[in-house]
């Protein structure tokens, strides 16, 4: 099969907030403002007239569930947080007079979950999956130029998910004023059906609610219109593309008018860029690239699964720096800001929308709603993000029950497959199958373009070419190795689980169907025709604390016997977003700029351990080791082989011989751990590690001294623990005490340690080897924001941030 897809682009409604031509009201705005909270049943809350002064204030995104506390008595597969249960948001908003006769859409860009809303009593509609937009028209049901109070009812579920979802309204709200005669939300699709060096056509298909007449205008990345016309087919000169290396972003103003009066206008952002799908790979305007790709949950961390725009861009750019090009949405829909973020980033994006079908993981899953609303879940999924450019292939679902099924899994993919085409031709659509070769041998596999692989590199190649001769192939699930940043265990060895509660991070250890990282690249380099990999995960998550606390799919379980595990060990980022070792094993195979790792640490005595494993991780040809200024030796990568302990379903042996790390067996002696990368005989990297004296200072490290003044944005505060010459105390463990002050407040803390319930809202926080994280969230006033750190014996340290 070989498909060619064409570039498309970005959001449908208006960037940013813009005026209706002639009127004074703002098309669209935020609608997080002012909100009251209850949580529990409050029976009349969608009256009117309800009395909910006592409620708690606060603006949206909200996550009530990260706000704790963790406690035994909920699944630590859903991160151990009181996410069911019964919640109200409630707002009273005024609407202006001249609103009156315009079409009035509240959006919901999504609340987790089955949520019920109201506008003055009048019961509007329902939405059950948690991860989709959704809108209602309220222009009939208002007061204008009078008081209006919008309810919502949410009941998210215990055992609905496999992992943490959140809870509340934890992604963004708006109000639109719109004319009678406007674009339909969702109204504008824009491909680019032929590209070359010198032109570009541009199409759009426009759905207009009303009768108007429509003009279109295309601005270039530098903000000069470069086309203009009243068809739907424009050309661009000398287009300049969209690629993962140059995220070129052009903008499609589309004008509606009524008797040459202006009505309506929509600005869609979009890319000019083409996808090449075929056996033998994939290319990007022309050009073959593997996916070097990571499955992300939507949570962040200690902030939960509340959208925050800088979060979400943090989270990518540590990816980019690991190598990164892809992403896989797993198992759901993204925000709108982490879409917008991939576009502006150059990261593509496999965009999925499901993780269960009809057939139950869970006892209360969405399951119970696809017969209902996987149609229009789906739909409204390909609706919202067809014009993302980053966007280069449709999940329909993720290691669906139905694979079992000869009959209703083949089907129920044709139908998903097919509801996906009918919106968007352009690219291709994949699933990701676990079951081997169950879904091969009935034609499930062949329902979808691309098929996905999870956790099957021994199957690549001859295996699957006998039932998908035709079909591209993707690993979209992989390696699924587990680690605890900081930790390792000595002797070396292949364990389910330790005592502490923690994983050894000589990246080896991983549940039955998991093998190290190695174990992929190798399958990868022999069988060049698959499209690239998705690594299991690129971040921590919250819940899912494999080997820890229970099996997956196992329907009614609870993952409570290895409390308090309680969070994801899969990610090569931890859940505060420092990088793990297993960070540097990606990036020394994913990036070309030179650079070297070592592990572990150096702080071994008293331990008993004599000699230490060292690895380092390069993308050098050749590195040497130094013990206290001495060469322990040099090793020449991809000759010098590491033996690893490996045991994976299907694998036949004990152990693996990458040649994706170098290592020494070294006699332990404090000092100092240096390693150098040589390419051509040449010096081009070097890396220190350094026996670490007791804990002596705290020393906080800003990723950013100055963020907007808006009332979201994020500092993501690095503490470390040092002793007196500034090396990072390995081991360290010191309690943290932290003080905000003007401009700014605490947002949540952390430290990576997926087996603590230390609450993330606090002003304190234990590190973690090391380490720990503090969150800084501006107010909505300028001005200096006063940061202080305090630890029983350790010097303090104070930053000043700047909220502009």
């Amino acid at each position: 099969m070989g498909v060619a897809m064409a570039g498309t682009a970005a959001s449908a409604w208006p960037m940013g907030s813009r005026r209706l031509g002639g009127d004074a009201l703002e098309y669209r705005s935020s609608f997080n403002e002012g909100w009251r909270f209850h949580k529990g049943d409050a029976p009349g809350a969608e009256v009117a007239a309800f009395d909910d002064a006592k409620w708690r204030a606060l603006d949206l995104p909200h996550d009530w569930a990260i706000e704790g506390p963790f406690d035994v008595k909920y699944n630590a597969r859903c991160g151990g947080l009181p996410f069911h249960g019964i919640g109200w948001y409630r707002k009273t908003f005024d609407v202006p007079a001249e609103a009156e006769g315009n079409v009035v859409y509240i959006t919901f860009d999504g609340a987790m979950y089955n949520a019920q809303v109201w506008i003055n009593g009048q019961f509007l509609g329902n939405r059950p999956y948690g991860y989709s937009e959704f809108r209602h028209e309220v222009g009939k049901h208002l007061n204008h130029g009078g008081s209006n109070v919008i309810a919502v009812k949410l009941s998210p579920e215990d055992l609905s998910s496999r992992w943490y979802p959140g809870a509340g309204i934890y992604r963004n709200v708006w109000i639109d004023y719109r004319n009678p005669v406007h674009v339909a939300p969702w109204g504008t699709f824009v491909t680019t059906p032929t590209i070359t060096e010198t032109q570009a056509t541009v199409h759009v298909e426009t759905t207009l609610v009303g009768e108007g007449d429509i003009g279109y205008e295309i601005i270039d990345p530098n903000g000069g219109v470069v086309a203009a016309g009243t068809t739907p087919d424009l050309v661009v000169e000398n287009p300049r593309l969209w690629d993962i290396d140059s995220p070129n972003l052009y903008v499609l103003r589309t004008t509606v008018r009524v008797d040459g009066a202006m009505v309506d206008q929509v600005e869609t952002r979009f890319g000019i860029r083409t996808l090449e799908f075929s056996k033998s790979g994939f290319k990007l305007n022309g050009r073959p690239v593997r996916i070097q790709g990571v499955c992300l949950h939507h949570d962040n961390g200690p902030l939960g699964a509340a959208t925050y725009r800088r979060a979400d861009e943090r989270k990518l750019q540590i990816m980019k720096q690991m190598g990164v090009n892809s992403v896989r949405t797993s198992h759901n829909p993204p925000s709108n800001e982490f879409m917008d973020l991939c576009d502006e980033l150059g990261i593509l994006v496999q965009d999925e929308a499901f993780d269960v079908w009809k057939i139950p993981k869970v006892e209360n899953g969405y399951n119970r709603f696809f017969e209902e609303w996987g149609e229009r879940d789906i739909k409204d999924m390909v609706r919202r993000d067809r014009n993302h450019p980053s966007v280069f292939m449709w999940s329909i679902g993720n290691e669906i029950i139905e694979q079992r099924e000869k009959v209703e899994g083949p089907r129920v993919a044709k139908q998903l497959n097919d509801y996906v085409k009918e919106l968007d031709p352009s690219r291709p659509t994949t699933c990701g199958f676990n079951w081997w070769p169950g879904p091969y041998q009935t034609g499930m596999a062949g329902q979808v373009d691309i098929a996905g692989m999870n956790y099957k590199p021994l199957a690549y190649g001859a295996p699957v070419n006998e039932f998908l001769p035709n079909h591209p192939v993707v690993g979209s699930e992989t390696s699924s190795c587990t680690s605890s940043r900081g930790v390792y265990h000595l002797l070396i060895e292949k364990y389910k689980t330790h005592e502490s509660k923690q994983v050894s991070s000589y990246d080896l250890i991983g549940p039955p169907w998991a093998y190290p990282p190695d174990v992929e690249y190798d399958a990868l380099e022999r069988n060049p025709e698959i499209l690239g990999e998705y690594v299991w995960t690129g971040f921590d998550y919250l819940g899912e604390p494999t080997p820890y606390g229970g099996k997956d799919n196992s329907t009614n379980g609870y993952w409570n016997a290895d409390w308090p595990s309680r969070s994801s060990y899969f990610g090569a980022v931890d859940l505060c977003g420092f990088p793990k070792d297993r960070f540097y094993l990606y990036q020394s195979q994913w990036t070309a700029k030179p650079m070297v790792h070592v592990l572990p640490h150096w702080n071994w005595e008293g331990t008993g351990h004599s000699t230490i494993p060292v690895y380092a991780y390069t993308n050098c040809e050749e590195v040497e080791l130094f013990v206290n200024g001495a060469s322990a030796g040099k090793k020449v990568k991809g000759k010098d082989l590491t033996q690893l302990l490996v045991k994976f379903n299907r694998y036949d042996g004990d152990t693996f011989m990458s040649k994706y790390r170098l290592s020494w067996d070294v006699p332990y002696a404090p000092g100092s751990l240096k390693v150098v990368g040589y390419i051509g005989g040449k010096p081009v990297a070097e890396k220190e590690i350094k026996t670490a004296g007791a804990p002596a200072k705290i020393r906080l490290v800003p990723d950013r001294s100055g963020i907007a003044a808006d009332g979201a944005d994020l500092s993501y505060v690095t503490v470390r623990i040092e002793d007196a010459d500034g090396n990072l105390c390995p081991l360290a463990d010191n309690s943290v005490e932290f003080e905000v002050a003007g401009a700014g407040r605490i947002a949540a803390v952390g430290n990576g340690n997926a087996a603590t319930t230390a609450p993330f809202q606090a002003n304190r926080r234990d590190a973690f080897n090391g380490l720990c994280m503090l969150i800084v969230k501006a107010g909505k006033q300028a001005g200096t924001i006063d940061v202080k750190a305090t630890s029983q014996g350790l010097q303090p340290h104070a930053v000043h941030l700047t909220a502009r």
